[in-house]
């Protein structure tokens, strides 16, 4: 690969995605809207502006990895373990269901059953990357509706590899001892990556970012989390699995370390680079002139998979317990045929199983699809809450964005800086408020410092608006501000303030001539050291004249 070559349709890509992408937001609509028509625009169906596209796509895949790595480590293995049931249980019967109703359809419109099966394992995957990156744009990644798509997904991306063998194997004919066979090697690979993953990113991992050279050079956690997250998917590829699945992996491993909330806000830049280059890659495969010249072909396949993917989901999860209006908001956001689809039709069409005009249609589907995902899932809570109220589902009440025991397992009081003064705040509330206070962090030493006290503790850069959402910043009530730099202290209020405008902000000034500029930050109070220190020393010094006095 020639990089020089395929700079200029990067960045050609990147300028269009991030023109449209604006474009979309100042319409109020998601950003992703844009990426998805700058590719089909710019792509070779279109105005064929990138002759190197298929270098772009390639490169582009490194964005689902990232933001599976992420999403990975917000969620952490207690929260994966809770939706043992619904991921796999689910999931499974998610995609079973999908691929036999749609193979039946197609059978009725008279496709063979080798197609009609092909057809039906394409239509049952959703896009990870789309929903992800939605539900975590909307704060969603913690509600019921958001955990259970997590969970499908998940099952999804695990079934990628088995769907791509049996597909593969219905192409060229293979027998089902060798469907079987190969599907074994595939779990086998899959338990030996995990094994060998929570070996070295729960054991190795921290103690690396715990390190003296790690704590004070910043740009080392950072090199790790990148390589962590790329390296897993390319080790998860290697075995033959999933590599959506090997990012998601690492993350999770990583999700119960203090320093999780730092390293996703590191490589938070990163991500979007290649999230973004992802999503303008999927638009390229568009074929608008075909779509316009079918449109009424396209509508209808459109509309029957929107309409047969929510009522599928939705059922599976009515059969697992679920409230009516989780299973709905859940339905609605899988609604989509998935980005790992156009895998599998390569696949079917490489292998005779559908024709160029099918595999035209199908993908136009799919790209259709992705366009409407960020409506539907815009839409989601509140179709469910309707729908919820109208079966009595008293839990169906407008707080999807986040649940009840996210709220609670909030905490009240924030500390940002964990020093000398830091550490006196800490002391005077831990006797009445222990379980209320959360102590952010930035240095190891000083959190490790917080934990001995009892305290909860997250290591991560505060002037860093992802860091102070992961620690639910919205539902603190008062922050106290200890850094001793005015100009980190005026960030970090300024972020608060925008992310918490009820929260009560009290900070510390080291000079007196910093105190109006944290005020004017937005700092409620500022404790001015230099005021404090003369008030101290004049009492000092009125208590020493008196006992002078006394003793003459």
């Amino acid at each position: 690969m020639d990089l020089w070559t395929s700079l200029p349709d990067i960045l050609i890509l990147l300028l269009a995605a991030m023109v449209l992408g604006g474009l979309c937001e100042r319409l109020r609509q998601s950003a992703i809207l844009g990426y998805l028509l700058a590719g089909t625009l710019l792509g070779p169906n279109a105005l064929e502006f990138l002759p190197n596209h298929q270098t772009v796509s390639a490169i582009a895949e490194l964005g689902v990895a990232l933001l599976l790595f992420t999403i990975g480590l917000e969620f952490s293995r207690r929260k994966l373990r809770g939706l043992k049931l619904i991921a796999v249980g689910g999931g499974s019967l998610q995609i079973v269901l999908t691929t036999v109703v749609t193979a039946v359809i197609c059978v009725m419109f008279g496709l063979n059953w080798s197609s009609s099966l092909a057809i039906g394992a394409i239509v049952a995957l959703s896009s990870t990357a789309c929903v992800l990156r939605l539900l975590s744009s909307r704060s969603e990644v913690d509600s019921v509706h958001g955990r259970n798509a997590i969970g499908i997904l998940l099952m999804q991306d695990t079934a990628v590899v088995p769907l791509v063998l049996v597909t593969s194997a219905i192409a060229t004919g293979d027998t089902p001892l060798i469907i079987v066979r190969e599907i074994a090697r595939a779990i086998g690979g899959t338990a030996l990556f995990i094994g060998v993953s929570y070996l070295l990113l729960s054991r190795l991992a921290p103690k690396l970012l715990t390190i003296r050279e790690a704590a004070r050079n910043r740009e080392l956690p950072i090199l790790l989390a990148i390589v962590t997250a790329l390296g897993s998917a390319w080790a998860a590829h290697r075995v033959g699995i999933s590599p959506a699945i090997g990012s998601f992996t690492a993350g999770l491993l990583l999700a119960g370390s203090p320093f999780a909330a730092q390293i996703r806000a590191d490589i938070a830049s990163v991500r979007t680079l290649f999230v973004t280059l992802f999503f303008s890659s999927i638009g390229m495969v568009a074929d608008p002139v075909w779509a316009m010249e079918h449109w009424p072909q396209c509508l209808a396949i459109v509309a029957a998979v929107i309409i047969g993917k929510t009522t599928i989901t939705c059922a599976v999860l009515l059969l697992f317990q679920s409230l009516v209006g989780h299973a709905l908001a859940t339905g609605i956001c899988l609604a989509q045929i998935g980005e790992f689809s156009f895998v599998l039709a390569e696949i079917a069409r490489e292998g005779g199983l559908i024709s160029d005009d099918l595999f035209k249609l199908v993908i136009s589907a799919t790209i259709a699809t992705l366009f409407l995902t960020p409506y539907m899932a815009s839409a989601a809570p509140a179709l469910a809450r309707i729908a919820a109220r109208s079966n009595h589902d008293s839990d169906a009440k407008p707080r999807d964005t986040q649940t009840r025991s996210a709220k609670e397992a909030a905490a009240s009081i924030l500390i940002v800086g964990f020093g000398p003064a830091g550490q006196r705040v800490g002391e005077a509330l831990i006797k009445h408020h222990l379980d209320d206070v959360l102590v952010l962090e930035l240095n190891p030493k000083s959190a490790a410092v917080a934990a001995s006290y009892g305290l909860q503790v997250r290591i991560g850069d505060a002037t860093r608006a992802e860091v102070l959402e992961s620690v639910h910043i919205s539902a603190v009530r008062i922050v106290a501000i200890t850094l001793p730099d005015p100009a980190s202290s005026s960030q970090v209020i300024e972020q608060v303030r925008a992310l918490a405008p009820n929260a009560a902000v009290i900070a510390r000034a080291r000079y007196h001539i910093h105190r109006w500029q944290l005020t004017l930050a937005g700092a409620h109070t500022v404790i001015d050291e230099e005021e404090e220190v003369g008030k101290r020393m004049a009492t000092a010094v009125h208590d020493s004249l008196e006992t002078c006095t006394a003793s003459v």
